[in-house]
């Protein structure tokens, strides 16, 4: 397919075949060298009834299941527009929480060793089962996937203020507990509070440059200042959702007429009753994920003041796999959409009515974090942001995980890590093998695009001072 420059850091893909919309991609030339097979997944999005704008991708797009990670697509409601699970993703709500410390670098060195040992006993993590919290039944079960952080935090895991400081005020509304199958509850009950496994971190940080000084404060960063990231999702209930409302779509797409390029893509209307039952047990997914960071955030918390005195405050927390009903202008009037965000970030701009008032002036903040023992980044949307105010968020895999584990040892990543100064806890030398730094792009390649594209500001990098693994 033809990718044409409109600008810098944007090509476009015109419409051909079935497209409804053309393909957006902000990206630089190098960052799209082996994105083939995800260029033509953001094809085959742009097939999906009820889409407007563009089938976009972020700079940090690589192949996913249907979608293309990276992807975000909006669908007009009232006109016929789907919702699809494959737009969101099997770790449903997975996204990043930062938060910083009443500390500097230099005041924790000398702390580091026992606080990296604290979490790396206070943080559950792999594949299995295993939490900071194990609830008596369904009851409390339910509370979680109804009320999110919300119900976290009332049962002490938190303080008042992290609800401000999560999106949607840490539980996303219509959640609907009845679509959530056994098996899901079942998978999740033994999960409450971990970290999970791939990807997924708990890093602690420092403020090594600030971009924005005047943002950054609004944020409650500054420069030398001691962090902690979290990037987590749902665990296995997220991913039983997404199999389980997949199937069901795939049954209903003829009854609506609907034929899409890919089966992956299997959707819905989002006014359907297959639509509604998804988005209902998708919302009930993130709260079960903005929950599992606040129980993480109760666990990290108490390892700093028990090893260093020290007091985490909350910057922010934002999913970055969601769909989620906003009304954006399109073609010059508001639309109600369903707006498909799959390893993209919101990122609203300042001035924004969903923003809690102490950060209305500066925009959200957007957490970006890196490749293991390389940088990460904190940013805020702009005024004008494309993509329905979308940008990256990560640094989108080049190698899969076995390519990975075949190319470096466990073992000499943390004998890299260790060289670099960096505490590394991993659960397994494997694990640690499959996230080595080579099997991603560029992180801050990708930040410098999704800048110079127009997607969002950068505020602060933040470099690692020590990771737990899964």
């Amino acid at each position: 397919m033809e990718l044409v420059e409109e600008r810098p850091c944007r090509y476009r893909i015109e419409r051909h075949g079935a497209m409804r919309v053309p393909g957006v991609v902000f990206a630089s030339r190098d960052l799209l060298a082996d994105a083939e097979k995800s260029l033509a997944q953001v094809v085959n999005v742009a097939t999906v009834p009820g889409i407007v704008g563009a089938s976009y991708a972020m700079p940090d797009i690589h192949w996913g299941y249907g979608f293309p990670i990276g992807g975000v697509a909006a669908t007009d409601v009232d006109e016929g527009g789907v919702v699809s699970p494959g737009g969101v993703g099997f770790d449903i709500s997975c996204g990043v929480r930062l938060l910083a410390a009443d500390a500097r670098g230099g005041e924790l060195r000398r702390a580091l060793p026992a606080v990296m040992d604290g979490l790396d006993r206070a943080i559950p993590r792999g594949a299995g089962p295993g939490g900071v919290w194990r609830p008596s039944g369904a009851g409390p079960l339910e509370r979680i996937l109804a009320d999110g952080s919300r119900y976290a935090v009332e049962e002490g895991y938190g303080e008042e203020r992290d609800l401000a400081r999560c999106e949607d005020g840490g539980a996303v509304a219509g959640a609907d507990v009845t679509q959530v199958g056994e098996r899901a509850r079942q998978r999740g009950l033994a999960q409450v509070g971990s970290l999970g496994s791939g990807n997924h971190f708990l890093e602690v940080q420092q403020v090594a440059e600030v971009y924005d000084t005047a943002v950054a404060e609004a944020f409650g960063l500054t420069d030398g200042q001691v962090c902690v990231m979290i990037h987590c999702g749902s665990r296995g209930l997220g991913h039983q959702i997404c199999t389980d409302h997949v199937r069901a779509m795939d049954r209903a797409m003829a009854r609506y007429g609907i034929t899409v390029p890919d089966r992956q893509l299997a959707c819905a209307p989002v006014d359907s009753p297959e639509g509604e039952a998804y988005l209902g047990a998708m919302a009930a997914a993130a709260n079960y994920g903005r929950a599992n960071r606040q129980l993480l955030t109760h666990a990290a918390r108490e390892v700093f003041r028990r090893a260093a005195g020290a007091r985490l405050s909350l910057v922010y927390d934002v999913s970055h796999n969601l769909a989620k009903a906003e009304t954006h202008d399109v073609a010059g009037r508001p639309r109600r959409l369903c707006v498909h965000r799959k390893g993209a970030t919101r990122a609203f701009p300042p001035g924004h009515p969903e923003l809690p008032p102490d950060l209305r002036r500066s925009g959200q903040p957007v957490l970006i974090p890196g490749t293991m023992g390389t940088a990460s980044y904190v940013l805020t949307g702009v005024i004008g942001g494309d993509a329905f105010h979308s940008t990256c968020h990560g640094a989108g895999r080049v190698l899969s995980r076995h390519q990975a584990a075949r190319a470096v040892t466990g073992k000499e990543v943390r004998a890299r890590l260790d060289a670099a100064g960096i505490a590394v806890r991993p659960r397994s030398w494997r694990g640690l093998a499959e996230e080595t730094p080579e099997a991603y792009k560029d992180v801050s390649a990708v930040v410098a695009a999704s800048e110079r594209a127009g997607l969002c500001r950068t505020v602060a990098r933040l470099v690692p001072l020590g990771v737990v693994k899964g």
